[in-house]
């Protein structure tokens, strides 16, 4: 991978578009990227991470892409990052755009524009640039299988960190392994620790589970077994569970079989003694029941005979009522004729009692021809009644015309009254319409107003809280500096006193017989002693953590300080001279004056509502008032002709009605005359029919009487029996004649009176022998039916316990295989001697090839003297596979990395980057990366370890690559003549050139 050109448009400190062209800075293969603090060094190697990958490294990440746009950026301009770059034999650009509030095109405020991501790849053959995507998923996947690597590795491998790796050097085990585990992606070999793991937790859940179904089945055995099956105190997972279960079952079924054929032996016993029973009980309930039936017999031939006269007497009345049942149809006739008789002659009393005096005695002809007469009469007053329905609708109309002259009397008057005041209402209509336009007019001015100043009182209460912060900020930079300088001066104290006894701290570690770590000697005849207030290392590094911790305090003041005096400034120059009170009320007076602005013209559409509305009723009012006019005359007319109508139907109906008060009352009259003659007739016709029937019915009846054997009819009507007795004296004979009969037939039955002859049958006591040997009977097939049920219970829980057993096998099995394995990979196997994960082995072997691929440029930037390698000894409890010491070739020993000096750990964290960008680099598909960047540390070296690690760094052109150096040393300026400057100003930042054409 080889950078070209990268450009930054608004983006971090740069507020303008800044421009880098890394082919020229690359020819050198050696250049210098500085510049004060704060200034946008790291923002570069920033805008390339963001343009690969769509973010930042660490933890600068931060509002998905809205802090990466400068403050200094004019309102109007977007950020942008275009990033020039080959990779893989393939010339592509990168373009990005962050998130957005831009201002709004239309108003006041702004409007968030999305993310924008483009890339192009520049055809060789036609010198064109080609577009691949716009989608920001599918750039990622394309430049991250491209480069071969994640953004992690990215910012570990090309933009080389050096603080992380000096803490890597002194790291332990598990913060190394969880850096490592990062860059070589080793997810892959903890998931395998953490399947195997599941898998033997999941084999071994199951073999429990199927030892304790094993056991669960044993004790419903023992259960079944009634106790006679003995079981071992075992539990599940216990070896031998399965033997001792299997033997204690065939042990319960043989003993259950022996109960199964003794119980069926004593069932075979009381059945029979239950057969014996059960015949002597038969016998003994046939006797009683036939002796029973003898005396029964016996009583129902005394009732008979005591019941013998009453027999005669009902058979008699039979007979005579069967006689009567002949005379029944001319009975029923004579009464039907006496009943229609009295009726019709009550009906002909009561209408004639309606009539008039004339008619009362009148037969039914002479009615009839009187209602024939009045009928006639009737018929002629129908022309007089339609008249007088006519007469009453001409009263109906003329109080029509009455109501609406009157309605239009008060609508014409109302008209005339509502325009008499027209011109001065549409005046004054029209009069509010002009102050409410003039009113809309004066908002939209004041709207043009108000924004700019609401504006500007925001921009000066800004500048004044901002002016107490940068004051208060100040001071907290003071007091910063004043304890960093002091944290300082009290470490350069404590290391001179370290070094001042370091003799006595070396003479601490001597033992007799071990040679010197400094002069090689093996006798100490006069080792150095500790004085008092001797400094440790740890009390050494303590302050100098102090120090440190101080001076991050100290810069992070400083950058608060700086960024606030920025923010006072742009808030003083937006607020101008006024102050804040003044433009306060300069606000407040627009506010209110808008106010009553738009209050007076929000009521412009309702003045102008009003006056459409009166219009319109201007109109309705002069149509109204003519419809009432034409109304008016067409009246006239129409009550002329209705007068004249009425005159003449009270004529004609003045001769219809005669003396009755009106034509309905005669006609009334009438139609009561009609009914009456009509139903008076009827009923004299009806009675004098009556009579003849009832005469005829009379002579059958005596006929019938006479023929039937009877005196009289009234005879034959008491002899008569109704439906009801007739069957109730049917059914007390025939029963009387069933009886007699089963009485007899029972007497003479040969079994029934040899059964009398004997004595009588005692069936309680043959019904209690009976029970006792049922009940012996239900007892031994209870106890058969539970030694069946036992053998069978225990057949069919021995067999799922054998089948239980051969599964449980290869689940044994398969446990005990996977338990050796995930033991041996989490590294708590006995096995594994070092007790190492299978990860930690995976990284080990990582951790030494980046060993050896560090020391070819560690002995050079250390003059021979140091050698990296890779340890796997345990550290006190914990596991092995990740350690890294230094050997010292000037003592032969190897001792831990977290001894070397600040320098030291420098080079040796530059050759341990540099190696594992090699690494890193193979393994990710063997990727070229022709450019590096290194951030900082140099300023720890002496000038000739400075010239060595330059050297060193220098060489890597050997494989056309190109080193960039982020630093403040003032010396590299000199040593290094392509130089990229970072320079900071109020404006934001610039890119400035030296040493390249």
């Amino acid at each position: 991978m080889r950078l070209h050109r990268l450009d930054m448009t608004a983006f971090g400190p740069f507020g303008s578009t800044q421009s880098v062209d890394f082919g020229e800075l690359s020819a050198a293969g050696l250049f210098l990227l500085h510049g004060p603090t704060g200034a946008g060094k790291t923002s570069v190697l920033d805008a390339v991470c963001y343009a690969l990958y769509g973010s930042v490294p660490g933890a600068r990440q931060s509002g998905q892409g809205m802090t990466l746009r400068s403050d200094h950026a004019a309102p109007g301009v977007r950020t942008e990052v275009t990033l020039e770059l080959t990779v893989a034999g393939r010339r592509l650009e990168i373009t990005r755009q962050p998130p957005w509030e831009r201002p709004k095109k239309r108003g006041t405020g702004t409007t968030l524009d999305k993310a924008q991501t483009w890339l192009r790849e520049r055809d060789a053959a036609s010198g064109t640039w080609k577009d691949l995507s716009r989608s920001h998923q599918e750039i990622g996947e394309e430049i991250t299988q491209l480069l071969g690597m994640s953004r992690e590795q990215f910012c570990q491998v090309v933009l080389l960190p050096q603080g992380d790796f000096a803490r890597f050097l002194r790291a332990d085990a598990e913060a190394r392994g969880k850096l490592l585990g990062r860059l070589f992606d080793t997810r892959r070999f903890a998931d395998v620790e953490k399947r195997l793991a599941e898998r033997r937790r999941a084999a071994e859940s199951r073999v429990r589970e199927g030892d304790a179904d094993l056991l669960a089945d044993a004790h419903r055995m023992q259960q079944a077994a009634g106790g006679s099956m003995e079981l071992p105190e075992l539990t599940p997972g216990e070896p031998g569970l399965a033997e001792a279960v299997l033997s204690a079952a065939a042990v319960a079924r043989s003993t259950a079989r022996e109960q199964l054929t003794a119980a069926r032996c004593r069932l075979a016993t009381a059945e029979s003694a239950l057969a014996d029973a059960g015949r002597a009980l038969d016998a003994v309930r046939e006797r009683d029941r036939l002796q029973r039936r003898f005396a029964e017999a016996r009583e129902r031939a005394d009732r008979l005979r005591e019941r013998s006269g009453v027999h005669h007497e009902e058979r008699a009345r039979m007979e005579r009522a069967r006689k009567a049942e002949t005379v029944a149809p001319a009975l029923e006739l004579r009464d039907s004729a006496g009943a229609e008789h009295a009726r019709a002659a009550g009906a002909e009393l009561r209408a004639r009692a309606l009539l008039p005096a004339s008619l009362t005695d009148a037969g039914a002809a002479g009615l009839a021809a009187a209602a024939r007469r009045a009928a006639e009469e009737l018929g002629g007053l129908e022309s007089a009644r339609r008249a007088e329905r006519r007469l009453t609708e001409l009263l109906g109309e003329r109080a029509d015309l009455d109501r609406q002259e009157r309605a239009d009397d008060e609508a014409r008057e109302d008209a005339e009254t509502w325009l008499a005041d027209w011109e001065e209402t549409r005046a004054g209509l029209r009069a509010g319409i002009e102050s409410a336009q003039q009113a809309a007019t004066m908002v939209r001015e004041l709207a043009v107003r108000r924004d700019p100043a609401r504006q500007r009182l925001n921009a000066a209460r800004l500048r004044d809280r901002l002016a107490g912060e940068t004051e208060t900020a100040e001071e907290q930079a003071r007091a910063a500096r004043e304890r960093a300088l002091a944290a300082k001066q009290h470490w350069l104290d404590l290391k001179e006193q370290r070094l001042n006894g370091i003799a006595a701290e070396l003479a601490a570690g001597l033992t007799d017989g071990e040679p010197c770590a400094v002069c090689g000697a093996t006798e100490h005849p006069a080792p150095a002693r500790k004085t008092a207030g001797h400094v440790d290392r740890e009390t050494e590094e303590r302050a100098l953590a102090g120090h440190q911790h101080a001076d991050d305090r100290r810069a992070q003041a400083e950058q608060r300080l700086g960024a606030l005096r920025e923010a006072l400034a742009a808030a003083s120059a937006e607020a101008g001279d006024g102050a804040t009170e003044q433009l306060s009320r300069a606000v407040d007076e627009l506010e209110r004056q808008y106010a009553q602005a738009r209050d007076a013209a929000s009521v412009l559409h309702t003045e102008q509502e009003r006056l459409r509305r009166a219009e319109d009723e201007h109109e309705l009012r002069i149509t109204a008032q003519r419809e009432a006019a034409v109304r008016a005359a067409s009246r006239v007319g129409h009550r002329e002709r209705l007068d004249r109508e009425h005159a003449a139907l009270e004529e004609e109906l003045a001769q219809a009605r005669g003396d009755a008060t009106s034509v309905a009352a005669r006609a009334a009259e009438l139609e009561r005359s009609v009914a009456l003659l009509t139903d008076a007739a009827d009923a004299a016709r009806a009675a004098e029919e009556a009579a003849q029937r009832l005469k005829e019915a009379d002579a059958r009846l005596a006929d019938a009487a006479f023929r039937a054997g009877f005196d009289t009819p009234e005879a034959a009507a008491e002899a008569l029996l109704d439906d009801a007795a007739h069957r109730e004296l049917q059914r007390r004979l025939d029963a009387w004649q069933h009886e007699e009969a089963a009485v007899r037939a029972v007497l003479a039955e040969p079994e029934t009176v040899a059964a009398a002859q004997q004595p009588p049958a005692d069936p309680g006591s043959a019904q209690r022998a009976a029970e006792d040997a049922g009940r012996r009977v239900r007892e031994a097939a209870s106890a058969r039916d539970a030694a069946d049920r036992r053998c069978a219970e225990l057949d069919r829980l021995s067999a799922r316990a054998a089948a239980s057993v051969r599964r449980l096998g290869p689940l044994r099995e398969e446990y005990e295989r996977v338990a050796r394995m995930a033991g041996l990979t989490a590294g708590t196997s006995a096995d594994n001697e070092r007790k190492m994960r299978l990860e930690s082995y995976v990284l080990a072997a990582r951790l030494e090839q980046v060993a050896a691929a560090a020391t070819a440029r560690l002995h050079r930037m250390s003059s021979g003297r140091y050698t990296l390698v890779h340890s796997d000894d345990r550290t006190g409890r914990g596991r092995s596979g990740l350690g890294l010491h230094v050997v010292d070739a000037w003592t032969g020993r190897e001792r831990d990395t977290a001894t070397l000096s600040g320098g030291e750990t420098f080079f040796a964290s530059l050759a341990l980057a540099l190696g594992l960008a090699d690494v890193v680099t193979d393994e990710a598909g063997g990727v070229r990366l022709d450019t590096l960047f290194i951030d900082e540390g140099f300023g720890s070296l002496d000038d000739q370890t400075l010239d060595e690690v330059l050297d060193v760094l220098d060489s890597l052109r050997e494989r056309d690559r190109s080193v960039g150096i982020v630093s403040h040393v003032a010396d590299l300026r000199r040593r290094i003549h392509a130089r990229l400057e970072v320079v900071k100003g109020r404006s934001g930042s610039e890119l400035r050139r030296h040493g390249t054409r």
